[in-house]
């Protein structure tokens, strides 16, 4: 298969069809060989924050000198940004033939993989074969029946910020959910959590009792903020001052998190200075979170997807925007609660254009214009990501493209072309 035919067999696998249950990834990875078994790993789950968590993890892990593996869910804008060695994607070439021969094992199945199993397969295949060192896992859904949760017990599994998200096949509650995503806790193996509510402090609490697990809770105190604009943010982590790579509010309890995985990870042998820890969290960058783009005018994307997002990105306006009206380019999915996402952001603008994510489960752009019209903001649905910046970039109020991760790579895309003309 040439790269476009990789691609489509790719895509046209059960891509948005989630069947519980690991039996088809054991089955698919037997016929492989077990790759997983050769690999080590830090398993990361939760509602948000897993991306960027994932990313500062894995970056002081290469500042330290370990051959990495990073396993992100979705990508931004190349498929190829899902399987990535060292800081680099997987080759055109290498995923061409190691899909090929994924493909060659799956069709043999009576029950077909979905398209998150066939990935997680290629991405365990490649792993093996590039002899990582470690390799920063993040669940695709859920936790208990996702594919990625074959592994054997990890090095640490780490929980992030647990909300309400994909409740059709999550659950109804917020401690359904958490049950759910504490399915990747392993016995004897270490956890490290994020804060929640009381409620899923007291689940997480109990699994990892009933399953001889140490549980970290990162503590939020222990961090806080030197300093902070659009170039940048200082932080201070038990005294010690470095730079935080990437913006927002959020991602210093997200940096929390990741610096106690450091912690966990010395303490059961691994070798991460100090001065890797500092270069790591530096250099990490991370798409669509709260990413500056340009400031002629201050254009900011987020792929946030939820109230949890939208809650998270206000807070950053409030720093980094105080008392300014944005203009807000949204795009929505259908199945997300985007009016309570909506009722959080539409006091910091005056003004909305609204696309249509590329997604079966887009809300339609003139659905979500009529819904915030309704709310008192003048809101207009547009055809296109670049009609729809060019409008942004001839105003001079900041702009914040926000929504889904479908629409947030079109938008970077499109951004970057419109810049360079």
């Amino acid at each position: 298969m040439d790269y476009k035919e990789t691609l489509d067999y790719i895509n046209s696998v059960r891509r948005n069809v989630w069947k519980l249950g690991l039996s088809r990834t054991r089955e698919l990875l037997h016929m492989l060989g077990d790759p997983q078994d050769e690999l080590r790993f830090i398993h990361i789950g939760g509602t948000n924050g897993k991306g960027s968590t994932s990313a500062m993890i894995e970056s002081v892990l290469r500042a330290a000198g370990y051959r990495t593996g990073l396993f992100p869910s979705p990508y931004i804008e190349e498929f190829r940004e899902r399987i990535r060695v060292s800081g680099e994607n997987i080759s055109e070439e290498d995923l061409c033939r190691l899909t090929e021969l994924v493909k060659s094992k799956a069709d043999t199945m009576e029950d077909e993989p979905s398209h998150f199993e066939i990935v997680t397969a290629i991405g365990m295949l490649y792993f093996r074969e590039k002899k990582c060192d470690i390799v920063v896992l993040e669940v695709g859904l859920g936790g208990e029946f996702d594919a990625s949760n074959v592994i054997k017990a990890p090095e640490a599994a780490v929980l992030t910020n647990i909300g309400y998200d994909h409740m059709d096949y999550l659950g109804d509650t917020l401690e359904e959910i958490a049950r759910t995503k504490a399915g990747i806790i392993k016995s004897y193996s270490p956890v490290v959590l994020y804060p929640n509510t009381p409620e899923v402090m007291d689940i997480i609490r109990s699994i990892c009792l009933g399953r001889g697990c140490e549980l970290w809770i990162a503590d939020f105190n222990r961090i806080e903020s030197m300093g902070a604009d659009l170039s940048g943010q200082t932080i201070r982590w038990d005294g010690e001052e470095m730079r935080l790579g990437i913006l927002g509010e959020y991602q210093m309890r997200n940096a929390a998190v990741a610096l106690t995985v450091t912690e966990l990870l010395r303490r059961i042998g691994w070798d991460i200075s100090e001065g890797a820890v500092r270069k790591g969290i530096e250099s990490v960058r991370w798409p669509a979170r709260f990413e500056l783009l340009g400031t002629d005018p201050v254009f900011i994307l987020d792929g946030g997807h939820n109230a949890q997002c939208a809650e998270a990105v206000a807070e950053s306006l409030e720093r980094y925007l105080p008392g300014e009206k944005v203009t807000l380019l949204i795009g929505m999915l259908r199945d997300k609660n985007y009016e309570e996402a909506l009722d959080i952001l539409l006091p910091y603008t005056d003004k909305c254009y609204c696309l249509t994510p590329a997604s079966e489960r887009a809300l339609p752009a003139k659905e979500l214009a009529a819904s915030i019209n309704k709310k008192g903001i003048a809101a207009e649905a547009l055809s296109s990501a670049e009609y729809a910046i060019d409008k942004c970039l001839s105003e001079d109020n900041p702009v914040l493209a926000f929504g889904s991760l479908y629409m947030a790579g079109e938008i970077r895309k499109t951004y970057r072309e419109l810049r360079a003309d």
